[in-house]
């Protein structure tokens, strides 16, 4: 008796190979049986609790997303939305050198301020949703480990966390750490990493601020530091050292050929796996292709260098939900504080709101609050902010720009641009890729995402609420990549699964899963390729104390399963919570 028998779909599974057609039988958490079957060949033998009928549909592994910001969210939410929606199985927290552990008591509101400053997780949320009850790294893992849910989930130890438990003060305003302060770090990577961390992660990117504007901590630490938590983690037997490098945002284009450098020799001597954060910038279009080459030659001589790359542009999200170039109109802000959300929709179409808001000028920037100079961006953006559309187009062309949408309609800029947002209840989203779109196409991310040492991920599942909903890409992957792309090549479909499968996991270490194969663990997705459909993204207030993010839905999805437990279907959460915590390398 199987616990569930997946028959007569189109197997991709996971390592590159070409699909077949196959029945998949399940039993205790475990893949049990693959059997190919021909035409006219009868389905598996044995019974099941449940059958499904995979006719026409591609049976693929279940996706391993590596870099998201679930540290906090995982602490209250079961369901993990929004990756659980899009054939995520197991997630992997802990990145860009940020954290919840370990946490001195009297320091839980700093770490929230960093988190807030850097991945843009409402604060409030974080402050009302998490429930604390750690203060070691174990003991988070131990608080995380007691928890059931739709989706598996592992973790990274974070440099800033680390530094400002050890250091104190001086570790949080990223003051140089002495022999004695770089002794008490390697103690705690190496402690985090035996009790299940997969990893150490750190920032050296200007762009990762707190609230107060000081950069994470460990930006400026000395090579004798990031080398020593290279060593402890490795020792401890975490699987990888990830890096968001100096330079990632284009603030320096010197700087992350520097950074790869000192990474090069750390692997060779660690012998463990580097990634780092990999995109195009406008200020050096092609240094994207020097750091690809130099992971390449570092492979050759034995250091495991991965770029990590994003499976489209990056950037944000603009709309009257979040950031716009309204915000500072006089008019929007009466509103905006006056109004319930459904009631400022309508408002905001009135043809005398609109026309007084185009027609004032804006208040001043507030310093002292992060972020608070978006609308400036928006209103000097027009020549690259595209209306996203529905469905969303990443890929857009020039004249979908907002500049070139006026420039057809004869109208101002920005009665344009208020117009788009009006769209779809005033939900509508315009797009602005900061980075990976420097040539108007998605060329450069497929070389990207082609480069034999580069693993897909930045999609920050969970961050980012008020600009992105990256936690989207794998269904992205599908549609844009492997079925629908126009404007260039597409990726065979067999390769985009390998790479958010397979490859991901074997990153950090957990070959038990990201294939479906006799003896590994049973987390499946069950996909109508042809049905398959990305939504465009709207903005939910679903998070604790009223907290918005981006979130983006999805409709194809015949089934997920987790540990053999189908947790979603046609889309919809089950309410089954077989997901774990995952510890150590597997």
């Amino acid at each position: 008796m199987f616990d569930l028998k997946i028959t007569g779909g189109t197997v991709v599974d996971g390592t590159g190979a070409d699909r077949f057609t196959a029945d998949v039988a399940l039993k205790d958490g475990k893949i049990v049986e693959v059997r190919r079957r021909g035409p006219g060949d009868p389905p598996v033998a044995g019974d099941a609790v449940e059958t499904i009928d995979a006719t026409g549909k591609i049976v693929a592994p279940g996706f391993v997303d590596i870099h998201t910001h679930y540290d906090g969210q995982v602490s209250w939410d079961d369901v993990l939305e929004p990756s659980s929606n899009h054939g995520v199985t197991t997630v992997v927290a802990g990145n860009c050198g940020v954290g919840f552990a370990p946490v001195r008591p009297g320091q839980e509101q700093w770490l929230i301020e960093l988190m807030e400053g850097v991945e843009d997780i409402p604060g409030t949320a974080l402050t009302e949703g998490i429930t604390w009850g750690w203060e070691s790294y174990a003991e988070y893992l131990d608080v995380i480990g007691k928890r059931e849910l739709a989706v598996d989930i592992g973790s990274q130890i974070a440099h800033g966390t680390v530094r400002a438990y050890a250091m104190g003060e001086r570790g949080a305003r990223n003051e140089p750490a002495t022999p004695e302060d770089i002794a008490a770090m390697s103690r705690l990577v190496r402690e985090a990493a035996e009790a299940g961390a997969l990893g150490f992660s750190s920032s050296r990117t200007l762009a990762h601020r707190a609230m107060d504007g000081e950069p994470v901590p460990g930006t400026f630490a000395a090579e004798e530091e990031l080398f020593a938590l290279g060593r402890a983690m490795a020792a401890g037997g975490g699987a990888v050292f990830e890096l968001a490098p100096q330079g990632a945002a284009g603030e320096d284009i010197v700087a992350p050929k520097k950074e790869l450098e000192w990474m090069q020799r750390l692997g060779a001597e660690i012998d463990c796996a580097l990634s780092f954060a990999l995109i195009q910038v406008d200020a050096d279009p092609k240094l994207w292709r020097e750091q690809l080459d130099i992971s390449a030659a570092a492979h050759e001589k034995g250091a495991r260098l991965h770029p990590q790359v994003a499976a489209r542009p990056f950037g944000m999200l603009l709309g009257f939900p979040g950031h716009h170039a309204f915000t500072h109109r006089p008019t929007y802000r009466k509103l905006k504080a006056e109004c319930a959300r459904e009631e400022l929709a309508a408002r905001l179409a009135e043809p005398a709101v609109r026309s007084a808001i185009l027609s004032e000028d804006d208040l001043p920037i507030d310093p002292n609050v992060l972020f608070d100079g978006m609308f400036a961006l928006a209103q000097y953006s027009a020549e690259r902010l595209y209306a996203l559309g529905e469905p969303p187009d990443y890929e857009p062309t020039a004249e979908r720009t907002v500049a070139a949408i006026a420039r057809e309609r004869g109208e101002d800029v920005l009665a344009t641009m208020y117009d788009l947002m009006l769209e779809a209840d005033a939900g509508s989203m315009l797009m602005l890729p900061m980075f990976n779109y420097a040539d108007g196409n998605h060329d450069a991310i497929r070389e990207m995402m082609t480069h034999p040492a580069a693993v897909l991920g930045l999609s920050d599942g969970g961050a980012h609420c008020s600009m992105i909903c990256d936690a989207s890409y794998p269904t992205f992957l599908l549609t844009h990549w492997a079925r629908d792309r126009h404007r260039g090549e597409k990726l065979p479909l067999e390769y985009v699964i390998r790479k958010q499968s397979h490859d991901t996991a074997q990153l950090f270490g957990l070959s038990d899963r990201g294939v479906i194969a006799v003896g590994k663990k049973a987390d499946v997705n069950v996909i109508d390729l042809d049905a398959l459909t990305l939504h465009a993204p709207r903005m939910a207030y679903d998070l604790p104390a009223g907290g918005h993010r981006l979130v983006q839905g999805a409709s194809g999805y015949t089934a997920t399963i987790v540990n053999g437990v189908v947790t979603r279907r046609d889309g919809v959460d089950t309410g089954a919570r077989p997901g774990r915590l995952v510890r150590g390398v597997r």
